[in-house]
């Protein structure tokens, strides 16, 4: 099984209208990601921010339920955050969880990307997880989601979710986002089995 992190970029994303931009972190953001990597297997969830006074916000917050008060309160919540590290940009993430290898990187988008980069399925993806290889590092935007720049560099893109809905409409958080995606790639089969 290869080694599999989640990295979530607050910059290079894209608001609405396509500009690159820098967003803040989240709370939510947080937790839920960080509860969804623990439960799914995911060795790390770096919240990569370049603004220092953010990262210094999601350090507060991951100290504050591993060697603070709400995990005294709440020990569950203890395991999933201790395993979020924070960073200053996706490169360091590279660089963290590649340690002596370098890990592929992994991005999703209803955008385009690098058209030499692989496209997988999620059932493609969950099968290269399963195989020897170099480590993993699955990339999620926030905002309107990855920039070009990010895109670019994918060694593979997983196809996006998507909605069945008629109407086109397919607007998930990345909190959502990240919840499906580790379901697919390392949840249970059906029946129950796992991996």
């Amino acid at each position: 099984m290869r080694a599999l992190a989640v990295v979530l970029l607050h910059h290079p994303v894209v608001d609405r209208e396509g500009a690159v931009v820098t967003t803040a972190i989240t709370n939510l953001d947080l937790h839920d990601i960080a509860r969804s990597a623990h439960a799914f297997g995911a060795q790390r969830l770096y919240v990569a921010h370049p603004v220092a006074a953010q990262r210094e916000l999601a350090t507060r917050i991951r100290d504050h339920w591993v060697d603070g008060s709400g995990g005294r309160r709440i020990p569950d919540r203890r395991p999933a955050m201790a395993a979020l590290c924070v960073v200053e940009s996706l490169d360091a993430a590279v660089t963290a969880h590649g340690g002596a290898a370098r890990p592929e990187l992994w991005t999703t988008s209803a955008a385009g990307g690098r058209a030499e980069a692989r496209r997988l399925s999620h059932e493609a993806a969950r099968a290269e997880l399963e195989r020897e290889g170099p480590p993993v590092l699955l990339a999620l935007g926030t905002g309107w989601g990855l920039a070009p720049a990010v895109l670019e560099r994918a060694d593979a893109h997983l196809e996006p979710i998507r909605s069945p809905r008629a109407d086109g409409w397919n607007h998930l958080s990345v909190r959502a986002a990240a919840a499906i995606l580790l379901d697919r790639l390392a949840g249970p089969r059906a029946g129950g089995e796992r991996g």
